[in-house]
C-alpha cells in the first residue's frame, strides 16, 4: 500500500506552495515587453518631430530593440540556466525600469537608439527566464499547461493593450509618457518577485562561454538586419555581405556547440521531432502574421482615418480571441491531440487571412473585427500548445535555453516576416500613380504622402491621397494572400511533424 501512494503523494508534495502568486509576477514581466514592442510605433511619429532623426536613424530607432533581443535571447537563456532564473529576471526587470527613464528622457536620436539597444538587452533576460520558472515552478503537466496559457495569454493581452493604453497617453500627454508606465509594472514585479519566486539553475552548468555568446550575437544581429535591409533597400551589396556574416557566424555557433563538453544550447535538443516542430511552427506562424500585424494599425489610422485610440480598441478581438483559446489549449490538446489543436489553429489563422484580401478601404469593421477574432483564436491555441511541447520535451536544468530558443524564432519570424511579407507591400505602394508634382517621398510611405498632401491645393491632395490609400490597400491584400499560403502551408507541416506528440498527462 505505501508503494502504491508513494507517487501521488510525490507528486502532491512537487505543487509548490505561492505558485500561482509566482506566476502573476512572471505574467507581469510578460505583459511589460509585450506592451513595449507595441506602443512605440505609435510614439514614432511624436518622437520624429521631437528628435527630428533622419531616415536611417529613425529605422534604428525603431529596429535595434528587436535587433539585440534576437541576438541575446539564447546567451540570456543559458546565463539564468546558469546563474539563476530568478536572479537574471529581477535584475534584467530592474535594469529595463531604469533604462525605460533613459528613453523617456532621450534628447537626440543617438541617445535614443542606445536608450532603445539597452532596453533590449534588459529585454532579453526577461522572456525565457519567465517561462523556464514556469518550467520549474509548475511540475504537475496539466497545471503546467494552464500556467503556460495564462502566460501566453498575458502576452497577447499585452499586444492589445499596448496599442489602447498608448494611444490614450499619446492623446493626453507627451511621447516619453509611454516609457515610463513600465516603472510602476516594475516595481511591483521586483518587490513581489524577491519574496515569492523560487530560485532554480541547472545544478551543473558548465562554462558560459563568450565566444558561443559573441557568435550568438553577431550571427542573429547580421541575420535580421540583412533582412530588413533588403526589405527596406533592397539588395545592395551590403546586403548580402551581411547576411554571409550572419550565417557564417550562426554555422560557427552550431558547430561550436555540438563540440563542447558543456554548450551553450544543446543542439541535440532539435533531433526531438516534437521540439523541432513546435519551434519550426512559431517561426513560421510569426512570419506569415507579421504583414497584417506590422500594417494593420496604418491601415486603421491612414487608410480609415482613426485615432491611435480608436485603432487600439480595433485590434482588440484578436487579444479577446488569443486570451480565451490559451487558457483551454492544454486541455483541448489533450482531449484531441497536439497536432489537432496546433494544425487547426493554424489552419484557422490562415483561413482568416484568406478573408481579409478581400478588405479594402471602405470595409466595414464586421468583417475585420470577425477575421481578427479568428486570428487571435487560431494563434493563441497553436502558440500556447507549441510552448508547452518545447518546454516539456527538455529536462528542466535546460529550460532557459529552450525557452529562448522559442523567443528566438518568434523574433526571427517576425523579422522575416515584416522584410518578406512587407517588401511585397511596399512595392506596390511605390508604384502608386500620383497627380502631378507628386513629391518623391511621398512614394516612400503612406505617412508621409498624407504629409505631403496637406501641401498642396485640395482638389490635387485628394487625388494623391486616393491613388496612395489604393495602392497601400492593394499591397496589404497581396500580403494578407502570401501570409495565408504561409499558414495553411505550416498547418500542412505541423500536422506531420508533430504526429504522436502528446502533452505529458494525457492519456
Amino acid at each position: 500500500m505505501t508503494s502504491t501512494l508513494q507517487p501521488a503523494r510525490a507528486a502532491e508534495a512537487e505543487k509548490r506552495p505561492g505558485r500561482w502568486l509566482a506566476l502573476s509576477v512572471l505574467v507581469l514581466a510578460v505583459l511589460l515587453v509585450a506592451v513595449d514592442a507595441t506602443v512605440l510605433g505609435l510614439a514614432t511619429p511624436y518622437i520624429s518631430e521631437d528628435l527630428e532623426p533622419s531616415g536611417t536613424q529613425l529605422l534604428w530607432i525603431g529596429d535595434v530593440y528587436s535587433f539585440v533581443i534576437a541576438g541575446l535571447l539564447v546567451s540570456m537563456g543559458s546565463l539564468g540556466d546558469r546563474i539563476g532564473r530568478k536572479r537574471i529576471l529581477l535584475v534584467g526587470a530592474t535594469a529595463f525600469g531604469a533604462i525605460s527613464v533613459l528613453n523617456a528622457y532621450a534628447t537626440t536620436p543617438e541617445l535614443m537608439i542606445l536608450a532603445r539597444a539597452l532596453l533590449g538587452v534588459a529585454g532579453a533576460t526577461l522572456m525565457p527566464a519567465t517561462l523556464a520558472l514556469i518550467r520549474n515552478l509548475f511540475h504537475d503537466p496539466r497545471e503546467r499547461s494552464l500556467a503556460v496559457g495564462i502566460w501566453g495569454a498575458t502576452a497577447s493581452a499585452g499586444t492589445a493593450v499596448g496599442p489602447i493604453v498608448g494611444g490614450f497617453l499619446l492623446e493626453h500627454f507627451w511621447w516619453g509618457s509611454v516609457f515610463l508606465i513600465n516603472l510602476p509594472v516594475m516595481a511591483v514585479l521586483v518587490l513581489v518577485g524577491i519574496r515569492t519566486l523560487p530560485e532554480s539553475r541547472n545544478p551543473h552548468p558548465g562554462p558560459w562561454d563568450l565566444v558561443s555568446v559573441v557568435l550568438s550575437l553577431v550571427g542573429m544581429i547580421a541575420l535580421v538586419y540583412a533582412v530588413k535591409e533588403a526589405a527596406t533597400h533592397g539588395f545592395t551589396w551590403l546586403t548580402p555581405a551581411t547576411g554571409l556574416l550572419g550565417a557564417g557566424a550562426l554555422y560557427g555557433f552550431v558547430h561550436r556547440q555540438l563540440t563542447m563538453p558543456a554548450p551553450l544550447l544543446d543542439m541535440r535538443l532539435f533531433r526531438r521531432r516534437g521540439f523541432g516542430g513546435a519551434v519550426l511552427a512559431d517561426l513560421l506562424t510569426v512570419l506569415g502574421m507579421s504583414g497584417l500585424v506590422f500594417f494593420l494599425s496604418q491601415y486603421l489610422q491612414l487608410v480609415q482615418g482613426r485615432s491611435p485610440f480608436e485603432a487600439g480598441l480595433a485590434e482588440l478581438p484578436a487579444a479577446v480571441g488569443a486570451v480565451a483559446a490559451g487558457l483551454v489549449a492544454g486541455r483541448a490538446a489533450r482531449r484531441l491531440s497536439v497536432r489537432v489543436v496546433v494544425s487547426g489553429g493554424l489552419a484557422a489563422v490562415g483561413v482568416a487571412l484568406a478573408v481579409l484580401t478581400t478588405l479594402g478601404r471602405s470595409t466595414g469593421y464586421p468583417v475585420l473585427g470577425a477575421a481578427l477574432l479568428v486570428v487571435g483564436v487560431g494563434a493563441g491555441f497553436s502558440f500556447t500548445v507549441t510552448a508547452d511541447v518545447i518546454l516539456s520535451s527538455v529536462p528542466r536544468d535546460q529550460a532557459g535555453a529552450a525557452s529562448a530558443v522559442s523567443e528566438t524564432a518568434y523574433e526571427l519570424g517576425a523579422a522575416l516576416g515584416i522584410a518578406l511579407l512587407g517588401s511585397i507591400v511596399t512595392g506596390v505602394y511605390r508604384g502608386f500613380a500620383g497627380p502631378a508634382g507628386t513629391p518623391a517621398e511621398a512614394h516612400e510611405s503612406l505617412g508621409a504622402a498624407v504629409q505631403a498632401s496637406a501641401e498642396m491645393s485640395p482638389h490635387r491632395a485628394e487625388a494623391l491621397l486616393t491613388a496612395a490609400r489604393d495602392a497601400f490597400v492593394h499591397g496589404l491584400q497581396l500580403a494578407s494572400g502570401a501570409g495565408a499560403v504561409v499558414l495553411l502551408a505550416t498547418a500542412a507541416a505541423a500536422w506531420f511533424l508533430l504526429r504522436g506528440q502528446k502533452l505529458e498527462g494525457a492519456g
